[in-house]
């Protein structure tokens, strides 16, 4: 990857400290996402890893995830399938539930989105401790879909969120190593 390029993502995401609670450091992308020229770059960049792959579907969890899988989706020309919070999702769902840096959660997933040894590639827009990619990989997995590798925007190094996700292949485009 060009590292101005890089440095030019890595500078666009605004830091929010103390947010959701304090001690945390909130890595907002919306800063990115709102510079088209940027957002193209990190999706490009995605692409250029993921486009000689052999792809049927892009899962992402919601919300962040969302902006990244479906541009992703798109430029694959591959489906796209939401990982969403409870009771987002109409119909019969299945769920995971996991822990998060600042508490528990649980992901959802329709029951018939992924058909048997479907190869889905799960996109995020953060890896922090791994729960959550964790849970998503485990409902991808329930409905006997292969996950073929895990996409972040960025990764936040110092939590070790990698060591919950040894068996899958990952790719982030952004490594914060320290706070």
């Amino acid at each position: 990857m060009n590292g101005d390029i890089l440095e030019n993502l890595h500078n666009a995401i605004r830091i929010i400290p103390d947010f959701p609670k304090k001690g945390i450091s909130f890595k907002d992308i919306t800063t990115l996402l709102k510079e088209g020229d940027l957002f193209a770059e990190a999706i490009d960049y995605m692409y250029d890893h993921y486009r000689n792959k052999s792809i049927d579907l892009i899962a992402a969890i919601e919300a962040r995830g969302f902006v990244l899988g479906a541009a992703l989706a798109y430029k694959l020309n591959v489906g796209f399938i939401p990982i969403r919070k409870p009771g987002k999702l109409p119909g019969a769902t299945i769920s995971e539930s996991y822990q998060l840096e600042y508490g528990e959660d649980r992901l959802e997933i329709h029951e018939g989105a992924i058909s048997a040894e479907n190869k889905v590639l799960l996109v995020d827009d953060l890896l922090a401790t791994g729960g959550s990619a964790q849970a998503a990989c485990k409902l991808i997995e329930k409905l006997n879909g292969n996950v073929i590798g895990i996409g972040f925007l960025i990764e936040l190094a110092f939590l070790n969120g990698r060591d919950k996700l040894k068996k899958y292949d990952i790719h982030t485009l952004i490594s914060y190593k320290d706070e």
